[in-house]
This record gives C-alpha cells, sequence and structure tokens, in this order.
C-alpha cells in the first residue's frame, strides 16, 4: 500500500507511469533547491515508487554501458 497521494503506481497504465516519471524527473531539481520539507519528502517517495513500478514492469530494460560505474570510469566493457 503506497503513502504517497496520486494514483498508486501499479495501477497506472504504461503511458500515464512515463507521463508521470518525466514530470516528477522535471520537476526535482525545484522541489529540491525549494520546496519544503513535506514536499521534497512526498516528491521523493512519489518518484521512488514510480520508478520501482518501471523497472517492476521492465526488469530486462537496456542499460547503456556508460551508466556504470566501469563504464563512467571509462574502463572497457566486456560482452
Amino acid at each position: 500500500m503506497s503513502t504517497t497521494t496520486g494514483i498508486p503506481g501499479h495501477e497506472l497504465t504504461e503511458d500515464l507511469l512515463l507521463r508521470e516519471l518525466r514530470h516528477l524527473h522535471l520537476t526535482r531539481n525545484e522541489t529540491f533547491l525549494h520546496g519544503s520539507p513535506d514536499a521534497l519528502r512526498e516528491h521523493t517517495a512519489r518518484t521512488f515508487e514510480l520508478e520501482q513500478e518501471y523497472l517492476r514492469r521492465h526488469p530486462e530494460r537496456e542499460v547503456d554501458p556508460r551508466r556504470t560505474r566501469s563504464g563512467a570510469r571509462g574502463e572497457p566493457q566486456h560482452a
């Protein structure tokens, strides 16, 4: 059971889940810099909830090797 506001992530259609995630990612910096402690806590919880739902639906999502620790360090990638 979710403690955040909004439609529970598992009830969102794929399009709505992606739209909500885009919005949360776009508003993160403003919330972090200027939101109240409650707003930041809510934003963090909702983002976590929806990101976890996305990962649940897409466990085999494509991961860019440059977005891994070794890739970010310029280490050779092993296939």
